[in-house]
């Protein structure tokens, strides 16, 4: 059976159309199909000069050729110009998602998201704080983790977008002890990685210093460590940040979960920016994604660069096939 890789593109007026259909140009063995309005899709491959043979999705799964996208068919509310959102098309960009979800339900099968901007959909009058809770949300509730890969550097975060101020109260035992567990188990069941390792990132600078920088490693994080690690050692810190992320550390684990967004993703990006990817853990389904939004001042110019949305295709694919 044929990989279902299922493609939302996102805000149409940002760059996700465009480059789904340069993603296009290239064949893959799975069947790459996009949940989007043909004609949004057709428009902007002409204004961009690419060739691209629009195919409506039957359920099978054949393989895509180069130049061939097959596609989903919902219908986009209102036109929209390159940079220029219509809150009218919100209702469409939350459909899209939910087709997607639903499709991905099946057995080898992934979805891989395009940018949003989520301003223009609160704006339209819709409580929405993000793909991975709104996904969340269609695939039964549950409390997902998000982590980004760049290459073999993987980085899971405790907390999400989050103002500073406000992470340490919202690291509490029951919500890392599920980030971890989570984590270890899918690092293990999606990664096919045998004895997971990972490396628990202290909250507070050199991870308190005993206490003198802050208890929360020695109150929290070091005895939820160890209750869950059970001594076979796969499973260490509280690490400072500082040196959490040097080669020799990063050698010795298979990922690293950190505190907070901006504790871990700035080293990440800095490694993988152009090239990274965020999966969302702890869901029913497979959900790869691009680590980069809606670009709207570059829309339609046929300059955005490809990597991520690559990336992200790929290891939706390695996921998908591996069968989690």
């Amino acid at each position: 059976m044929n990989t279902l890789l299922l493609h939302t593109p996102g805000e149409p007026a940002g760059i996700g159309p465009e480059l789904l259909l340069r993603l296009a140009q290239q064949a893959t063995p799975a069947c790459r199909v996009a949940i989007a309005d043909a004609a949004l899709l057709q428009d902007t491959a002409s204004d961009l000069g690419l060739p691209i043979e629009l195919r409506a999705f039957q359920g099978d799964r054949p393989a895509t050729p180069a130049g061939v996208l097959w596609h989903e068919q919902l219908t986009l509310p209102q036109a929209v110009a390159y940079g220029q959102p219509e809150t009218a098309n919100a209702p469409y960009l939350l459909d899209c998602l939910r087709q997607a979800v639903e499709l991905a339900r099946e057995p080898h099968a992934a979805m891989i998201t395009g940018p949003l901007n989520k301003a223009i959909i609160n704006a339209a009058g819709i409580a929405f704080s993000g793909h991975t809770e709104f996904i969340a949300q269609h695939c039964g509730g549950g409390l997902p983790v998000m982590m980004l890969v760049a290459g073999d550097l993987r980085v899971a975060l405790a907390t999400t977008h989050l103002p500073l101020r406000a992470v340490p109260d919202a690291i509490t035992e029951a919500g890392l002890r599920h980030c971890l567990e989570v984590l270890e188990r899918e690092l293990h069941s999606r990664f096919g990685i045998p004895s997971p390792r990972i490396q628990v990132c202290g909250l507070n600078p050199h991870a308190g210093e005993d206490g003198h920088l802050g208890s929360e490693e020695n109150t929290l994080i070091a005895p939820l460590i160890r209750a869950l690690d059970r001594g076979r050692g796969r499973i260490t810190g509280p690490v400072p940040a500082d040196t959490a992320f040097t080669p020799e550390r990063l050698a010795r684990c298979d990922a690293v979960l950190s505190m907070y967004h901006d504790q871990g993703l700035p080293v990440l990006k800095h490694v993988g920016f152009g090239h990274a990817v965020n999966v969302t853990l702890g869901l029913p389904i497979i959900r790869t994604s691009v680590d980069h939004g809606t670009a709207f001042d570059i829309a339609g110019q046929g300059r955005a660069h490809l990597g991520s949305l690559q990336a992200a295709e790929q290891l939706a694919l390695g996921l998908a096939t591996h069968g989690a």
